[in-house]
């Protein structure tokens, strides 16, 4: 069963938090796959990961960057893994589909947006009934990661 994580995103935006969980990805020597909620995201997400920060870079891309195979971080809007990625993270209100391809799936979902966290409870329902093994994570007011169940 795939390890799923639920990233409840209170003091910190996605585009701060998601790069770091991606370098920490790729430090393990995983490959991952960002989905977004939708292909109108993509840029935003892909110019995140360039301008992040001035002394690091994740490699990554999306289809039209070459071939997906080669991409350490590839991004989509689609359910599909040709990276053979060992990560999966959803943002953006992507729905957790195919899950079972990946050791791990990073759900991520914003805090103050009441529809996410709804969103997010009826999937914690969904993979908890699936038998995948699910961890929730809520952001301290320091910024720290706290698991709370």
């Amino acid at each position: 069963m795939t390890e799923v994580l639920f990233y409840h995103l209170q003091n910190a935006p996605l585009e701060r938090v998601l790069p770091q969980l991606l370098e920490r990805s790729l430090e393990r020597g995983w490959k991952a796959v960002v989905k977004a909620g939708g292909p109108e995201r993509l840029d935003s997400i892909n110019n995140v990961l360039w301008t992040y920060s001035d002394d690091s870079f994740l490699p990554h891309g999306t289809r039209e960057d070459g071939p997906p195979a080669l991409m350490p971080v590839y991004l989509t809007a689609e359910d599909d893994n040709p990276n053979e990625a060992n990560v999966l993270f959803l943002v953006d209100g992507a729905e957790p589909v195919a899950i079972g391809d990946y050791e791990r799936c990073v759900l991520m979902f914003d805090g103050k947006d009441e529809a996410a966290v709804a969103a997010a409870r009826k999937h914690w329902k969904t993979i908890k009934a699936e038998g995948h093994d699910a961890t929730y994570w809520q952001q301290s007011s320091e910024g720290r990661w706290e698991k709370k169940a």
